[in-house]
């Protein structure tokens, strides 16, 4: 048996802490500050962590959900009108360009949904009667695909290849219908204040090869469902909390766009 000293481990801890910010440099990862703070910790490791809340703008539960003001088609980063200024500064200081939308949020859905878009390099998926028209304006070249559910973002973590997890059953059987590889799971038990239960995809963030959650899978029904499809997909899985799943309006790694 090999015996490491403390030393060691924490220089080695330190190189791979740092290889992670050599691969992450610059990046920003837009999320909920109600998150739990394990999760921030974890996240920290692989950028710059941007807390993100706002007030009086929408109900209190996504008050401080990304996937509610931010939405990005290609590499064009699209955001609310009234999204907080200080936000704004932060993206500008970190050299992230974007365009901001025409319709401001509102306080309540469909009003709230307006950017809850859910996009691929081919698809863009949403209850297209509430989407501001900025964003399908950027989405020449792009497939739209509609669904009932306006908060299709929440609700649906697209993948690689035409995968899809979603915890919407009309969302489910419309992408089913495109033979699509979809995974229906059931929300039960996801963390999300105010609500019995939050959505799935808020659950969720995805970077390159990487499914970042805000939880551990071993406290979510189908977790091993969800285990399992992302290993046939070669994904690493990055569970950023012991506990149960957090709905925090999805994870945004936002890279700069003009260095």
């Amino acid at each position: 048996m090999i015996i490491y000293s403390r030393g060691f481990i924490k220089q080695k801890k330190e190189e791979r802490i740092n290889l992670k910010a050599t691969i992450y440099v610059f990046m920003l990862i837009i999320t909920d500050n109600r998150i739990p703070e394990q999760a921030k910790e974890s996240l920290s490791e692989y950028g710059e962590v941007v807390r993100f809340e706002t007030k009086g703008i929408t109900y209190q539960s996504i008050s401080g959900h990304p996937d509610i003001f931010f939405c990005r088609v290609g590499t064009q980063l699209i955001i609310a009108p009234n999204l907080p200024d200080h936000y704004k500064k932060v993206l500008t200081q970190n050299s992230v360009s974007f365009v901001e939308g025409e319709l401001p949020i509102g306080y309540k859905y469909p009003e709230s949904a307006k950017y809850n878009v859910a996009t691929t390099d081919k698809y863009l998926i949403h209850n297209f009667r509430f989407t501001d028209p900025v964003i399908t304006d950027h989405a020449a070249g792009l497939d739209l695909i509609h669904v009932n559910q306006g908060y299709c973002r929440c609700n649906l973590l697209p993948l690689k290849d035409d995968h899809f997890i979603t915890s919407d059953e009309g969302i489910y059987r419309v992408l089913s219908n495109y033979n699509f590889n979809v995974l229906m799971v059931d929300p039960k038990g996801i963390v999300l204040p105010g609500f019995e239960h939050g959505f799935f995809g808020g659950a969720c963030g995805v970077l390159k090869d990487k499914v970042f959650v805000l939880g551990n899978l071993h406290y979510f029904d189908d977790g091993e469902k969800v285990r399992q499809f992302l290993k046939r997909l070669d994904y690493e899985i990055v569970e950023l909390y012991n506990g149960p799943l957090f709905d925090g309006g999805s994870l945004f790694f936002i890279y700069p766009t003009k260095l």
